[in-house]
Order: structure tokens, then sequence, then C-alpha cells
């Protein structure tokens, strides 16, 4: 098994206004592309990108500030 990624299973409770947000991505995704984008690749995709950024966890105390951190490396 040298060089599988080991993954675990995550579970989110979200809301309607989130599920309609991921449905929204997979769906213009699908039809601009012709490929639908799944949940899962939606979340891990935007996970990656706040591990690229180099955002940390320091001086986040509310996901209010959370937000501001990432909007602050989105705007960069």
């Amino acid at each position: 098994m040298k060089g599988e990624i080991m993954t675990h299973r995550v579970i989110t409770m979200l809301g309607r206004p989130e599920m309609d947000f991921l449905d929204k991505l997979g769906k213009d995704a699908l039809f601009t592309t012709g490929r639908k984008l799944s949940y899962n690749e939606i979340l891990r995709t935007l996970i990656d990108f706040a591990m690229e950024s180099g955002i940390s966890g320091e001086k986040i105390d509310s996901t209010e500030k959370l937000k501001q951190k990432l909007h602050e490396k989105m705007c960069r």
C-alpha cells in the first residue's frame, strides 16, 4: 500500500443555503463543462485552497474571523 493516500470520512451538518451553494457549483460545472463536481470534490478543493494559502488558526476565535482571514488571503 505504499503511495496510497489515506482518507477519512468527515460528517458535517450543513444548512439549506450551504447545500444550495454546493448544488449550484456542481450543476454550473456540469452545464458549462459536461462534468458535475461532487460535494466531496468541492469541499476538498476549498480545504486544499485554504491549506495552500498558508492560513493558520492563530487569533481566530469565531467563524466570522475565519471568514475574514480567508477573505484577506484571497484578496491579496
